[in-house]
Parts: C-alpha cells; structure tokens; sequence
C-alpha cells in the first residue's frame, strides 16, 4: 500500500506532499524529489496512509519520490551550507562596496546548485545589476535576489514574542494570514502599538487565531447600546463578555444585572409578566422622585428665577437701569417684570406735553422759498435763487471708450 509524504525542504517552508511509490519511508527520513526547480532533497515529517479506494485518485494527484538520500547526498548537502555561509558574507562586502540600500537576510543554495537565490529586505527599489555581475563573476551559476518583507525575514531568521516563545511564523506558520486593526477592535484590546504589534512591527498573527470565535460570539450577542424588551422589563444592553458569555444590562430601575447568553435567549422570547412591568415602573418613578442636591451659584450671584409664563427674568443683583434706576426687565410705572425687548409704555399725556414744549422749527421747502439765514461773510445776503444755483452739482461727464 503506498504513502502519502509530507516533506520540508527547510524549517520555515511549507509542505509538500508526494507519494511514496515502491520505497517504504518512515519520520525523520530524507528523500530526493523532483521539483519543477530541478533536484531537492526533503525531510519527511509525516506520513499517511492512502486508503484503498482512492489509492489511484492519490497516485495520480501526488507526484512520487525519486529515491531516498544516501550518505554522498548528505555531503552535498553539508557544502551547500558552507557554501551559503560564504556567499553570505561576501554578498555583504559587495553591498558595502556598491553603497547598496539594502539588508541580506539569507542566502539558499539548491542541492544540485544549479540557482543560488539571495534573500533581501530594502524600503524601495534598488538597481543590483552590477551586484548581480560581481556574484555571477565570483560562483558561475544562476543569480537570483528576492525581495521580501518584515514578516517573511522574522520567519527565516527567528524571534522570541511578547509571550515568551518563539515566534508562530518560525514554529507552525506557513501562510500569512491579513490582521486587521479592526480585529483587535472587535476583541475589546487595547490599541495601543506597542501592545498589539509583534517583533517585525505589524500587526500580531495570533489576533486571526481567535477572530472566529469572537465573530460567533458576536451574532448570538444583541448589539450593544440598543434597548430591547425582555420578560424583565426594556433593558438596555450596556457590554459582553467574550470569557464569561455574558451581557451587562440596565434595567428600568436604573440596576446592573449580568446573564448569560442563554438566560438572554429565554429573556427575549419569553413575554413580560404584569408584575415585571409594575415594579420596574415603581423602580423607575422612586428614581425620578429622589431629591437632587441644587447646584451652587457660580460667582456667588443668585440663580435665575422663572415665572409661570415661562419668561425668565434677572436677579436684582444683575444692575439696574441707567435711567430710572429699577432693576432690569421691569416697567417705569408698575414695576411688574416684562418680556425683553419691549419698551415701557409711557403716559400719552405726558408725551403730548413734551412735544408743545419743544420749539417749533420750519422745515424748508422744495420749491426754493427757505427761511432766511445770517449773512455771509462781507455783509452780503444771498438770495434762494443764488444758492439753489450753488448747490446744483454739475454732471459728470462720460469718459468715451478707448477704439
């Protein structure tokens, strides 16, 4: 019965998966495939059994293993390491000379060194052409350098996380999964970065681990901030919580009660009862009927006092009229308060008295005939045909367009 092979040409690689054909491979053992890059040589880290009745399905679907790795393959594979070493560092030396913006992270050599790829982390585009001549020059093989990201160079080079362990990318990750900030949001965190970002700076991979979970727990939870009838009363759903799988309500009586979310369930489908409703309403009225302490005057200047029409008037001890001398907002004769913006009404009698009072004055008419004047300066009198003359201005004549 044939196998179905999981192999890892690296630590931090993938798996593959290839099938064992004729060969009887355990663990732990390396094997030789062929790739689309030319020869590998693989670890096996697990194998599974083909069953029966899709072992033609599985021999079709998973290309099988060349051989298995002899002793001469392992020291191929020991000079391959030695030989990344060196390229490594003169790579470095290479970079240091071109004056090149950019960071080596790893150098991987295939087994039949047939291609050598140079791994490289850098903030924009570079021109590597003259580094690619001085490797070509030095190795006489196949170039190729690969730029990556921040996530992907804490993968090959390793790291110890805010917990304590090595990093997940280096242990069990293969794939990288997008976070959002909006995860951490949904999961009641902190947004504070330091908190939520791992070594390489962005956002930690195990926030995608739990992020189904909270979204489950969220379509069983009502939405927070609403008010919903219950069999309790109208309570208002004030937080959840994720751990407990419980809601915080406040009930008419103004009171904090904690439920689950079955207890929640039963609440909502469960109709109110008569005396639910009539003491919550009790709850709620002592509440409005509690005294409340009033609030001290600012500046030691006395409140606002409003009348029965709804007007507000000031205090005495807000000034007084520069003219009368009463308070503010009252009339001249009864003192009674009065809207704003509304004169006092006087006495028509009085009013009529101080108009004969008054002197008399002719106004001038438009015909010319004004009434006489002093003199001008010489002893001259001028008549009203003069100075209607005078004050006639002349017109202004209009400036013709330039041709």
């Amino acid at each position: 019965m044939s196998q179905i092979l999981g192999v890892k040409f690296n630590d931090y690689g993938q798996v593959y998966y290839f099938g064992s054909g004729p060969f009887v491979v355990r663990e732990g053992q390396h094997v030789i495939v062929k790739t689309d890059q030319g020869m590998g040589l693989g670890k096996v880290i697990l194998t599974r059994q083909a069953p029966v009745e899709n072992e033609s399905e599985d021999e079709e679907g998973h290309k099988a293993i060349y051989r298995l790795a002899n002793e001469k393959d392992m020291e191929s594979v020991a000079e391959n390491e030695a030989l990344s070493k060196d390229a490594y560092q003169y790579c470095r030396k290479c970079i240091t000379k071109h004056k090149l913006g950019m960071k080596l992270v790893d150098v991987e050599v295939y087994f039949d060194r047939s291609k050598m790829i140079f791994y490289f982390t850098a903030p924009g585009r570079i021109d590597f052409r003259e580094l690619i001549k001085d490797l070509v020059r030095e190795y006489r093989t196949r170039i190729e350098l690969r730029q990556i990201g921040v996530r992907h160079e804490t993968q090959m080079l390793g790291a110890i996380g805010n917990c304590g362990q090595i990093c997940c990318c280096r242990r069990f990750m293969r794939k990288f999964v997008p976070v959002t900030i909006k995860m951490a949001k949904e999961q009641n965190l902190f947004l504070n970065p330091t908190k939520i970002s791992g070594i390489c700076g962005r956002l930690l991979c195990c926030l995608s681990f739990e992020q189904q979970g909270y979204e489950e727990f969220h379509r069983m939870c009502p939405r927070v901030g609403k008010k919903y009838t219950t069999s309790m009363g109208t309570v208002k759903v004030l937080r959840s919580n994720f751990f407990k799988k419980s809601l915080s309500l406040l009930t008419e009586g103004f009171e904090e009660k904690e439920v689950s979310i079955d207890e929640w369930n039963e609440m909502v489908n469960k109709p109110p009862s008569e005396d639910a409703i009539a003491e919550a309403r009790s709850q709620g009225a002592r509440a409005r009927r509690a005294p409340r302490k009033p609030a001290a005057p600012a500046g030691g200047s006395e409140a606002r006092k409003s009348d029965a029409s709804g007007a507000e008037t000031a205090s005495p001890s807000k000034g007084k009229d520069r003219r009368s001398g009463k308070p503010k907002g009252q009339s001249e004769k009864s003192g009674q308060d009065r809207p704003r913006g509304e004169r006092p009404k006087q006495d028509r009698t009085k009013q009529d008295q101080s108009k004969s009072d008054r002197p008399r004055q002719d106004t001038p008419r438009k015909t010319g005939d004004q009434p006489d004047k002093p003199a001008q300066k010489g002893g001259v009198e001028s008549s009203g045909e003069d100075k209607n003359k005078r004050s006639r201005r002349p017109r202004r004549r209009r400036r013709r367009p330039r041709k």
